[in-house]
């Protein structure tokens, strides 16, 4: 009998997290490690379960997440969407609490790039005035 898994792919800058949501015990394993080897702050696994948290399923379900890109930061952020997709597939009546919590919602905050004449996105030259 195959068991029944539920997939989500999140994005957070330039990172990409695939989730899959397996029915188990609660383990976050991420890139073939622990939840805790993989993130070295608390608030950075924190986020990362926030979506299990808010719907009340972090112990029916285990998290197996790829992630790549970005940094830590924004692969959390990334996973973060991703459990929250996956999880809209496994039961659709968690949606409105998902939808309030803004964990559906895709930031599409990016880094800006360098514009040709600047030193940066936006910093200047120095100005001279003689």
């Amino acid at each position: 009998m195959a068991r029944v898994t539920y997939y989500g792919t999140g994005r957070r800058k330039n990172a990409i997290a695939r989730v899959r949501l397996v029915p188990g015990e609660g383990n976050i394993t991420i890139n073939k490690r622990n939840i805790e080897e993989y993130f070295n702050y608390e608030t950075l696994r924190r986020d990362v379960r926030l979506p299990l948290e808010l719907t009340e399923t972090l112990s029916q379900f285990d998290v197996l997440a790829t992630v790549n890109g970005g940094g830590y930061t924004g692969q959390a952020g990334a996973l973060r969407h991703g459990i929250a997709r996956a999880l809209l597939k496994a039961d659709d009546e968690l949606r409105p609490a998902l939808k309030k919590a803004g964990y559906l919602t895709r930031d599409s905050r990016m880094k800006e790039r360098k514009k040709y004449g600047l030193k940066g996105a936006r910093r200047a030259p120095q100005f001279s005035k003689r």
